[in-house]
């Protein structure tokens, strides 16, 4: 199963859905801006290197807006659901499974959370196990955290692999226990969005809440 083509196509039909003005969980950020970032990180790799900040970030934000501009809401939603075009990296072999789960799976959560109705989705256990094994990758964005992370599956799921990933090994350590889903929302900076339980100290755990990125 290709799940991030299934997350990009159900993505593209809620952003259709909820029109080119509605919320999402990047901050600023409406769904026109959402799509208009998703055509950029895909089809402008020499703009996309601000994409995570740096001193690049203001030339990404300058093309990410004349792509708002250029295309209509609608272009750029058949852009987002064409995939990636043919010289762009994510379309190497294999290249946008590995890269875009994530991507596409908090993309469409930022579109699905920012409602107030929301719930969680019943994902597919295939794409909770795929979740679960690219949580390794947050060791990198929690490496300055202020205490240990470790994340812990309470789904009841999984295909053999382990229960718990040391994402960021000190101590004191906080345990973040929630499914697949909601570590992946959580890692990726949704914590007020991302349904989690934290383990630890009352002082550890206001230390990690309490922690800018």
């Amino acid at each position: 199963m290709n799940y991030s083509r299934q997350e990009r196509l159900a993505l593209c039909a809620l952003l259709e859905r909820v029109g080119p003005e509605a919320p999402t969980l990047c901050a600023g950020w409406t769904t026109r801006d959402l799509a208009a970032h998703l055509v950029l990180r895909e089809r402008r790799p020499d703009a996309a290197a601000g994409v995570l900040g740096g001193p690049l970030a203001g030339h990404t934000a300058r093309v990410q807006q004349r792509i708002s501009k250029r295309l209509t809401y609608p272009q750029l939603i058949e852009s987002v659901r064409s995939g990636p075009p043919r010289l762009s990296p994510f379309s190497i072999p294999g290249a946008d499974e590995r890269a875009n789960v994530v991507e596409y799976f908090v993309h469409h959560e930022d579109v699905r959370r920012a409602a107030p109705d929301w719930e969680p989705r019943e994902l597919d256990a295939g794409l909770s196990d795929s979740l679960w094994r690219r949580l390794r990758a947050a060791r990198f964005m929690l490496r300055k955290a202020p205490v240990g992370v470790e994340f812990a599956r309470d789904d009841g799921n999984g295909d053999g692999e382990s229960f718990r990933i040391t994402v960021r090994n000190a101590t004191p350590v906080v345990t973040v226990v929630g499914s697949p889903a909601e570590l992946t929302m959580w890692a990726m900076g949704r914590t007020g969005a991302a349904r989690v339980r934290l383990d630890g100290t009352q002082e550890d755990v206001a230390s990690l809440m309490t922690w800018t990125r």
